[in-house]
């Protein structure tokens, strides 16, 4: 069922974004992502304070105990409170440098801040109204929330589509994104209330309440500098492309991270479900088993990140074309660069699910180093090769800090083995995409030569499907044969030990 929305969602993104493109303009497309990324960075005040609650939430919810409960997202709303009125301020601050961001848009100073504003207001509801939400992730009822948001979220974008189409009107736009967002909140305050009628929230003990739970703090100090780091690479690689390249760019580069973005939600969504088992299991203190379901978990996360990586490197690129046409293409190097971001996105979280059940947030010096990295390679590569340069930010500040270092960490602190045990686990499976990626393509352009079907979705669909069950088994069988990990999984799969 999980399979069948994400397909249906997926299909409704590429055909209202095809629609907002041609009736709305790229240019309006990618001043939305700029604002987006703008608005970003009022939200860095939050990095950590959502993750700490939820996980001082965990032991008084297996208690029940409610007051315990009712006096942490108390302490939550008071937090986000005072974040929400920070965001206020620093936003209409930045509101008067509206017109300095955007000095050759199109638009009139109406739309910009129209937009803007309707952006911001929706952003503060998860501050003001929907910050009980923390109960249901924690309670492992998350589902509720995403049910809820990719209902409305739906509902909104096949609004504002068919708007577009029949008005195309900026203001309507805003409006109806705003709308939406409203509607959002107070559905899932009802299903909040519904859900725990008992909990009842007093924002005003919130200074009493911090000092009550001192290790919220510890945790949102320590998260939040650990998340600052994936913060300023989303947010500003949008800014960067807008300030080396074009905004129009932007939008370019946007078509084909939505589909990446996509996928790594999805994956994510699948993957990241262990961490639960994860904790519980490091808090059992078998080392040995331990350490064998990691390398379980860890074989199963390069076989997802090598075959849709490769999907996205060899199928993206027909897909734009069939779906936008060749003028929205990119080069082969940015498809490829893409691609490897993705591959890096879905592999680590393996051992940061493993350093989060370890307790391991004292790296700080980690994700500061990432963060600057990205930003001198960004700039750098921006101003020598423009979107290719912006791309090799990430790539090479994720591979130095998250695939080099957090392993030495991981396996130092938490596993106390040789950090070789990694790396004979990661290296051939790295190599082994390269492999399987150019004989899954010698295969797959053969079998479509013989098929004989002419250009279009049904050619595209079926060089789709070939092409990820050819990948799927080559890349499969090469794991099988030099990942002690995967043969372990496979046989728990087929044998249903």
């Amino acid at each position: 069922m999980n399979m069948i929305c994400f397909a249906l969602t997926l299909l409704l993104s590429f055909f209202t974004r095809k629609i907002f493109l041609d009736y709305l303009g790229a240019e309006f497309m990618g001043f939305t992502g700029a604002v987006g990324s703008l608005l970003g960075f009022l939200n860095l005040a939050e990095l950590g304070v959502g993750l700490a609650i939820g996980y001082t939430l965990y032991a008084p919810l297996q208690k029940k105990d409610n007051v315990s409960v009712c006096e942490i997202v108390s302490l939550l709303g008071y937090l986000y409170r005072w974040i929400g009125i920070i965001i206020v301020s620093a936003g209409v601050i930045l509101s008067l440098f509206l017109p300095y961001f955007f000095p050759d848009t199109e638009f009139s100073l109406g739309v910009v801040y129209s937009g803007y504003y309707a952006y911001l207001i929706s952003s503060l509801l998860g501050y003001f109204i929907n910050y009980r939400a923390c109960l249901l992730s924690a309670d492992q009822r998350n589902y509720v929330v995403t049910g809820y948001f990719q209902v409305t979220s739906t509902l909104k974008t096949i609004v504002q589509m068919l708007l577009a189409l029949w008005v195309c009107n900026f203001y309507l736009y805003f409006a109806i994104e705003l709308a939406f967002g409203c509607i959002n909140a107070i559905i899932l305050n009802v299903k909040i209330d519904k859900t725990y009628p008992w909990l009842k929230t007093e924002l005003k003990n919130g200074r009493k309440l911090f000092a009550k739970y001192p290790a919220v703090s510890k945790h949102v100090k320590q998260i939040f500098i650990h998340q600052f780091t994936g913060f300023v690479q989303s947010q500003t690689a949008p800014l960067f492309i807008y300030g080396f390249v074009s905004l129009s760019t932007v939008a370019l580069y946007g078509n084909y991270s939505m589909i990446s973005q996509r996928l790594s939600g999805f994956l994510g969504g699948v993957l990241n479900s262990t961490s639960a088992g994860v904790g519980n299991l490091i808090a059992e203190g078998d080392k040995e088993k331990i350490y064998a379901i990691y390398q379980e978990l860890l074989a199963f996360r390069l076989f997802a990140a090598a075959v849709f990586s490769s999907c996205i490197c060899y199928l993206a690129t027909p897909f734009i074309v069939l779906w936008l046409g060749a003028e929205y293409a990119l080069s082969e190097m940015v498809v490829f660069l893409i691609a490897v971001q993705l591959f890096m996105g879905i592999f680590r979280g393996c051992s940061d699910q493993f350093l989060y059940g370890f307790g391991l947030f004292n790296d700080l010096w980690a994700p500061a180093a990432e963060a600057v990295v990205f930003a001198i390679c960004a700039f750098v590569g921006g101003s020598l090769w423009g979107l290719e340069g912006v791309l090799l930010g990430p790539v090479i500040s994720v591979l130095l800090i998250v695939h080099v270092w957090k392993p030495i960490f991981l396996f130092t602190k938490g596993f106390k083995l040789p950090l070789k045990e990694y790396w004979l686990i990661a290296l051939p499976g790295v190599l082994a995409v390269f492999a399987a990626y150019w004989l899954a393509s010698l295969c797959v352009g053969w079998l479509v030569s013989l098929m004989c079907i002419s250009f279009g979705w049904m050619a595209w669909l079926v060089e789709a499907t070939t092409f990820f069950i050819v990948m799927s088994v080559i890349y499969g069988s090469l794991m099988l044969l030099t990942n002690k990990g995967a043969r372990t999984l496979f046989g728990r799969v087929i044998y249903r030990k």
